[in-house]
């Protein structure tokens, strides 16, 4: 008995996948649409519906998906691509940025318009090679320099106060408060803490120096061995000039140091003043101090020429650098062979979970089992293995990896000319 025609034939659910996109219909059926003013992007992802109609074998079985899928998952792809790559150079390039100005991001992660530092270099900074300067290394060594007293980039001030006979110890915060009291540095000061790098007295004798408050009596000046009295006939032991230049460099420090009885001790704001001076010792004295002031971060140096609040506000991990998704024309072939198969694996991900919501479709007499499971199972598969794929490519093409080969390649080259004679000169 012969099945009867159906008049007019049935269209329900008869969407598939056709043969070839429409570039026409790709802007305005994107998801994001940041590619979509993009003449080359619309062009591949009209492509990508052929090449997808392809390798899913739509020319023999209909594809359960709409050509407005694949343009989806096309950009999906690319942001993807851009994703990967942006989280590798940000490795690279994250210790020589920190501290820079930022920006600030749209909704789709694209730079809005401003103007960032000038050792950024403008615009598309994710396709800017770095200019190296051993950042964050150098950060630790200021800070080092800073506390050791020998650079950085800390100011320091001084203040003095008075001594007061048998009054050994003195509040510093209210000294040095008062001391700059009415100009810039009081704003600075405030209730910040305050490091003490020095502390040294002047004496109330200008001559107190090199004749020990005793010239004029007819005492012998120095001490015999390294200003001595000599007559005609006395004989020196010759020595050479690293060791009169130690003895100049012990002579003065003995100067700075040995000459002063005093010592000192500080605990929170005070400091305690050994001995106790005495009414002698106070008499034109003055007790001096070399300070720093701690603020909060904008304390620290983080960018060559940045203000504070640029700092405070400027680049300190992946989240600040300003990258943005890499614009499509700047991706190459390599790139974008692979945007076409991670593509290809969303939309058998899509494709999977469609036919998945009807794992058996009965027919008169018998039933079909659709591939749901297995087409989502593939899918991620490939995605996966695609993600590992360019991530492994990536981590062997870090500038530290890139050093490492060509010191690799360097030495490789010594031992080779190692082994070529070098020629004798017979004149």
């Amino acid at each position: 008995m012969a099945l009867p025609v159906i008049t007019p034939p049935s269209k329900i659910s008869a969407i598939t996948l056709p043969s070839i996109g429409t570039f026409n219909n790709v802007a305005t059926n994107l998801p994001f649409g940041m590619y979509s003013s993009d003449v080359n992007f619309l062009s591949g992802a009209t492509d990508q519906v052929s090449f997808t109609y392809k390798m899913l074998g739509g020319d023999v079985l209909d594809i359960e998906l709409t050509e407005h899928n694949v343009y989806a998952a096309y950009e999906a792809a690319v942001l993807e691509y851009s994703y990967l790559i942006n989280i590798h150079q940000s490795k690279n390039v994250l210790n020589n940025v920190l501290g820079n100005a930022t920006g600030t991001f749209n909704h789709d992660g694209e730079l809005n318009a401003g103007q960032l530092s000038s050792s950024l270099g403008g615009i598309r900074i994710e396709l800017r090679y770095p200019s190296f300067n051993i950042g964050y290394v150098r950060q630790v060594a200021t800070a080092i320099a800073n506390e050791a007293g020998v650079g950085g980039t800390v100011s320091h001030y001084s203040a003095s106060f008075a001594m007061t006979p048998g009054q050994q110890s003195y509040n510093l915060q209210n000294i040095i408060s008062s001391s700059v009291s009415g100009t810039s540095i009081a704003d600075l000061v405030g209730n910040n803490r305050i490091v003490i790098r020095k502390v040294y007295h002047k004496s109330r004798r200008a001559n107190w120096r090199f004749y020990a408050g005793l010239a004029g009596g007819g005492r012998v000046m120095g001490n015999l061995s390294s200003y001595g009295q000599w007559a005609d006939d006395s004989t020196f032991e010759v020595v050479p000039v690293w060791q009169n230049k130690l003895q100049a460099m012990a002579y003065e420090d003995a100067l700075y140091t040995r000459t002063s009885h005093y010592s000192y001790e500080i605990n929170n704001n005070n400091i305690k003043i050994y001995p106790s001076p005495s009414i002698n010792d106070t008499t034109n004295t003055s007790m001096w101090v070399d300070f720093s002031i701690e603020g909060g971060y904008d304390q620290f140096e983080l960018g060559a020429s940045a203000t504070a609040a640029a700092r405070a506000g400027g680049i300190n991990n992946m989240n600040t650098i300003p990258f943005a998704n890499i614009p499509y024309q700047n991706i190459n072939s390599i790139g974008k062979q692979w945007i076409r198969r991670f593509a290809l694996a969303i939309c058998k991900e899509m494709l999977g979970q469609i036919r998945s919501k009807f794992s058996v479709v009965p027919i008169p007499g018998e039933s079909i089992t659709l591939n749901g499971a297995e087409l989502l199972s593939q899918a991620k598969e490939e995605q996966t293995a695609l993600r590992e794929e360019l991530k492994t490519i990536l981590s062997e093409m870090t500038y530290e990896k890139l050093s490492v080969i060509t010191a690799d390649a360097v030495d490789a080259a010594h031992r080779v000319l190692e082994k070529i004679p070098m020629a004798i000169y017979t004149g």
